[in-house]
């Protein structure tokens, strides 16, 4: 009781923190990377290329990616996002691209046999099939970013990150588990939500 009247307020802030940090960058995620997913279905050339360059991002460390954001846009919350935003893009947007090419061309055939526009087809059609697909590369990104917003304390954007970098500073063991149970919970925990998404939308597809 003493351990949580001591730090109890300041692990719910950092808490929220790195829910924030991880979830904002997810929304923005899924807000660029299943339309531009979408978009790609539909070009003839290059689509290819535009997947390799987004996973780009990928392969830098997360370390490195953070601390090229900080003479761009400073240390804060601010680069930390938009850091964790370039992160979460590849596995939304490949799955997003892979789930509509791979819808059954006789569903596309029907609809167009009912005579359906090809924005009614996509959003009728081949995002809802394709939609347990999509939401499988959701599910990969969220728990990716929410690991990887324990590094956005490194530029002072806070979360819980902050107690794991304090606990190693300090040799203090007690500090990095404040940091590192409540990640992996929440970690553990989205996943196994937006999995039983998953189930349901790939169930309903069937």
């Amino acid at each position: 009781m003493s351990f949580w009247s001591e730090y109890g307020s300041e692990i719910v802030l950092k808490f929220w923190e790195h829910f924030y940090l991880s979830f904002l960058a997810i929304f923005l995620g899924i807000l660029v990377a299943v339309p531009l997913g979408a978009w790609l279905t539909r070009v003839k050339k290059g689509s290819e290329t535009v997947i390799k360059v987004v996973g780009v991002f990928q392969t830098i460390p997360s370390l490195a990616l953070l601390s090229i954001m900080i003479p761009f846009f400073g240390i804060g919350k601010i680069p930390a996002v938009i850091a964790l935003f370039l992160y979460s893009l590849l596995p939304i947007l490949r799955n997003t691209y892979v789930g509509i090419k791979s819808v059954d061309a006789t569903y596309l055939d029907a609809a167009k046999g009912m005579g359906m526009s090809q924005m009614q087809r996509l959003l009728q059609i081949e995002l809802p099939l394709a939609m347990g697909v999509i939401m499988a590369g959701i599910r990969v990104s969220t728990v990716y970013v929410i690991s990887w917003t324990t590094l956005a304390a490194y530029i002072g954007a806070g979360g819980l990150g902050d107690y794991i970098f304090n606990g190693l500073n300090l040799y203090r063991m007690d500090l990095v588990l404040m940091g590192t149970i409540p990640i992996t919970l929440l970690a553990l925990i989205s996943d196994a939500l937006l999995k039983r998404s998953e189930q349901k939308l790939t169930m309903d597809r069937g």
